[in-house]
């Protein structure tokens, strides 16, 4: 009985150890890294993925490290989809990892890499139709490509900016990072009044990570700017 309860013990300590999601949470992005991509399953390499992005988005320095980090995330994400390609996160994070990326690619690997977020994002919400990060990211790719006037190309237009960000709303209430990116996205659009409303919103939802800690930031920043 002393064996199995040592080794209980063991087993559940190393589980405490290996947990991405919560090392995720808790901002520890590289660390999250490295321990996700070890577990080497489709679950493991899309944390790996979100990861490496959160990191490259939130902590790296300079163009250089996020562009190796967004990449890192790319790779990650190829090898969740490889490993199970009926697993929707792994779409989403590929099709996050890329949108970063087209910033850093020249103009002709950018004009590729739109049409495949735009893929991955409708991958991930054929497999998954309730998940609202997508809803997000598709509304964000709307309004990328209308606003660089090359829209028409890929089937893009602002009309459907909203509506999108309205399904992610619907889908998930109470997310900090939805509100703050649906904000951004209003004022780009000349919309003010209406981003106010949801940037006042992420500030009332309670910050339980790291990411909700800084993205009520931004919105605070954003706020200041709205007179």
């Amino acid at each position: 009985m002393k064996k199995i309860g040592v080794l209980l013990l063991a087993v559940s300590f190393a589980l405490a150890l290996a947990n991405p999601g919560r090392l995720i949470d808790d901002g520890k992005f590289q660390q999250a890294y490295s321990e996700a991509l070890a577990m080497k399953s489709a679950p493991g390499y899309a944390l790996a993925a979100e990861a490496a992005s959160l990191y490259a988005g939130y902590k790296a320095v300079g163009s250089k490290e996020k562009e190796e980090w967004f990449s890192k995330a790319e790779a990650a994400a190829k090898l969740a989809i490889k490993a199970d390609p009926k697993y929707p996160k792994g779409y989403f994070e590929l099709s996050r990892a890329q949108g970063r990326l087209a910033q850093y690619r020249g103009i002709l690997a950018s004009l590729n890499l739109a049409s495949s977020v735009r893929d991955n994002i409708k991958k991930t919400l054929a497999l998954d139709p309730t998940y609202d990060a997508a809803w997000v990211a598709l509304a964000v790719w709307n309004l990328e490509l209308a606003q660089k006037g090359v829209g028409w190309m890929y089937g893009a237009s602002i009309g459907n900016v909203i509506p999108n960000f309205e399904k992610a709303i619907k889908l998930a209430p109470n997310d900090i990072s939805h509100r703050l990116e649906y904000g951004s996205a209003l004022l780009r659009m000349k919309k003010p009044q209406l981003a106010k409303k949801q940037l006042e919103k992420a500030l009332q939802l309670r910050a339980v990570t790291y990411t909700d800690r800084m993205d009520q930031q931004k919105a605070k920043e954003l706020l200041a700017q709205i007179k």
